[in-house]
């Protein structure tokens, strides 16, 4: 017979440490947390050997004194949580970043920590030291000279040889330290953050003063880069008490992994599915499955509305309303995108202008002087301007385009963004002049953005065309999955799937959308449950009309290789401007190209 023992307080502290801080990332998010708890306003991290051999966080928050420095690595002992009315403590209103008080003692467990701490208002510096679990007493040390914390982790999991194995090379543990500094950072732009990694700079952020959109967008372009600020559109809605802000991507401006959207609750950086679902489903509609947009979305709301306290690191929450979150992530996305128009990436430009910089030019002398401009001299005279510049050799100048009827004469107006129709180039692409550039125009891409949008109207005009099934599907599912579906039968019903309830584990679909054709029924209805399941969301069938509805946009659409007139590529233009998202593809590409003059004229030493 077995017998039932209790663990030692050590394996004890150890195991609850292997919850808390899984990786040395996990200690720095623990510890910066507490400094920003404690009033820092300044935050410095030095990791060594990928965080492993040697980890410091300086902080100049509040301090602590001799008293509370000894409670601090005491195991569940913390000054965050707040007592209710009836005197118990209050896990529903929670406004700190910490409050379990298992950090330090986790970290102390399982590495030898040392803490320096000198309180506000006091001129004395007190340390205390765990090395593997065992606690030293609170002793002096040489003031620090300032309020502030200095906490001092080496040999992080000497403890714990076992988890220390599953560690992964240095460089990995570096990135993932910098990636957690980095959604920190974000949340708190009026923070200073400094990281060095084995004695170089990896991170250095002023604080960010001002309004609190500006502040987080100067310290997103500081983090994401400058291209992600020209990129970027605010976002900020609020209902029935939830509040959404933060800045989302054009989605022109696109990344290949999710790793570069930043969610925060109530100031917390989380990683939550229900979440990053509402994204994935606000950008369906612009983006390939394998594209994602760069985001920075800020979710605040009561503290009763959500549960911090549902895993141990604290990276993911539980809302009261997942469906008011979700939908008011989706339509706050969806309302920026459609206000951003027919606008595109910034970096198409750059890119393009990079392209068509010559390689190895070289600069031009002091006395250089441009020619005089092709495009202002009469038509006669251009043979003979081409003619000397190729030595007095006579040469038929013939440019490979067709000006629009209107094209010598139209003038750019204000109210036009895309321009005048100036030429077809090689019977794909629009050339037009607009008040201070030009813009580029695939002819293709940019009408089935059009003619997609078009039929997207009729389909939220008429409904989704349905088609009866002779005999109904029967689909067997878990009571979970099962209830998931029917709940959201009425959604199905608008996207063409009529679903009902077919005794107990089963349903039966009656409808699917005649646009999918031959469809594998039982496959779609699992793929829905899962989605349900991890998103709150049915994006597969979506996912799959939209497929459907920008496969017949593609062939309703002028194709490449047609040569337009001048009246039908003005016509496109002004057709882009009215469009909502004519600015990409259905794809997330680009639809046009815009060059400013100015930068057109640098590329020929003009400027």
């Amino acid at each position: 017979m077995s017998v039932i023992r209790r663990l030692s307080p050590g394996t004890v502290n150890r195991i609850a440490a292997g919850e808390v801080i899984e990786r040395p990332a996990a200690a720095v998010k623990e510890l910066v947390e507490n400094a920003l708890d404690a009033g820092a306003r300044r935050v410095i991290v030095t990791a060594e050997g990928g965080g492993l051999n040697r980890l410091v966080v300086d902080d100049d928050g509040r301090g602590m004194d001799a008293e509370t420095l000894a409670l601090a690595v005491e195991r569940h002992a913390t000054s965050k949580l707040p007592v209710d009315a009836a005197g118990e403590d209050d896990l529903l209103h929670i406004t700190t970043m910490g409050f379990r008080g298992e950090a330090l003692p986790s970290i102390g467990s399982i590495s030898r920590l040392t803490i320096t701490s000198q309180a506000e208002g006091e001129g004395d510096a007190w340390t205390i030291a765990v090395e593997g679990g065992e606690t030293s007493q609170v002793r002096p040390a040489p003031p620090l000279g300032r309020p502030g914390t200095r906490i001092e982790a080496r040999d992080l999991f000497y403890a714990t040889p076992a988890r220390l194995k599953f560690m992964k090379t240095e460089r990995a543990e570096d990135n993932a330290i910098a990636d957690m500094m980095k959604r920190i950072a974000l949340s708190r732009p009026d923070v200073a953050f400094q990281l060095m990694l084995d004695g170089r700079s990896r991170l250095n952020l002023a604080a960010e003063a001002g309004e609190e959109a500006l502040a987080r967008k100067a310290r997103m372009a500081a983090i994401l880069g400058r291209d992600f600020g020209d990129n970027a559109l605010e976002i900020d809605q609020e209902r029935e008490g939830v509040r959404v802000s933060g800045f989302a991507s054009l989605p022109t401006f696109n990344r290949g992994s999710v790793m570069h959207q930043y969610l925060f609750v109530n100031g917390r950086p989380v990683r939550d599915k229900l979440l990053n679902g509402a994204v994935r489903g606000a950008y369906q509609d612009f983006l390939a499955r394998d594209r994602h947009p760069v985001v920075a979305l800020f979710v605040d709301l009561e503290g009763g509305q959500v549960d911090v306290n549902v895993h141990p690191a604290k990276a993911e929450v539980r809302f009261r309303d997942a469906g008011l979150v979700r939908g008011l992530i989706v339509g706050a996305l969806r309302h920026a995108l459609a206000g951003a128009g027919h606008r595109a990436s910034t970096t198409v430009s750059g890119f393009a202008l990079g392209a068509a910089r010559p390689q190895g030019s070289q600069p031009m002398p002091p006395n250089y002087r441009p020619m005089q401009s092709w495009g202002a001299l009469p038509r006669s005279q251009f043979a003979e301007a081409a003619s000397s510049l190729l030595g007095g050799h006579s040469a038929r100048v013939e440019p490979d385009w067709q000006p629009g009827p209107e094209a010598e004469f139209a003038a750019p107006e204000p109210d036009r963004p895309l321009g005048v129709a100036r030429a077809q180039l090689h019977e794909t692409y629009v050339v037009a002049q607009t008040g201070d550039g030009i813009v580029i125009v695939d002819q293709h891409a940019a009408h089935e953005r059009l003619v997609y949008e078009k039929m997207k109207a009729a389909m939220a005009d008429r409904g989704v065309p349905k088609q009866s099934l002779l005999v109904p599907e029967i689909v067997e599912l878990d009571e979970a999955d099962l209830k998931r579906v029917l709940e959201r039968a009425g959604e199905l019903a608008e996207l063409g799937l009529a679903v009902e309830p077919f005794g107990p584990g089963a349903l039966a679909v009656r409808e699917v959308p005649a646009l999918l054709g031959k469809l594998d029924v039982q496959g779609l209805i699992r793929d829905l449950a899962d989605e349900l399941a991890e998103y709150d969301a049915a994006l597969s069938l979506k996912e799959k009309l939209e497929e459907v509805v920008g496969t017949m946009a593609c062939h309703g659409s002028v194709r490449s290789g047609r040569r337009l007139t001048g009246e039908e590529m003005n016509a496109l233009l002004r057709e882009m401007e009215a469009t909502p998202h004519s600015g990409q593809c259905n794809h997330g590409r680009p639809t046009y190209v815009e060059l400013k003059l100015k930068d057109i004229e640098r590329l020929f030493g003009r400027r």
